[in-house]
């Protein structure tokens, strides 16, 4: 019963470790995997080194992605930041 006694505070900081650092980081790594899954043709997007564009092109792994001025540069899915809403 000692022993459980001690390594109470160690067990009770794993566990608000837990809850308060993985669990939200397992959460948003799962948004933003729904989120490049559910890419689609015409949406605003930027990308993770700032580009902001239009999709022009999807493929299974491979974005073709449209800036302002015609410019079309071809990025990884997964190098897609967000989805930005047009308001």
């Amino acid at each position: 019963m000692d022993m459980l006694i001690q390594l109470s505070p160690i067990i009770l900081m794993f566990v608000i470790f837990y809850f308060l650092l993985i669990r939200p980081q397992q959460k948003r790594q799962k948004q933003v995997r729904q989120m490049q899954s559910d890419l689609k043709k015409g949406d605003n997007v930027v990308t993770i080194g700032g580009f902001h564009g239009s999709i022009h092109q999807i493929d299974e792994n491979i974005i073709v992605v449209e800036s302002g001025d015609g410019t079309k540069l071809t990025f990884d899915r997964s190098a897609i930041r967000e989805v930005k809403t047009t308001s």
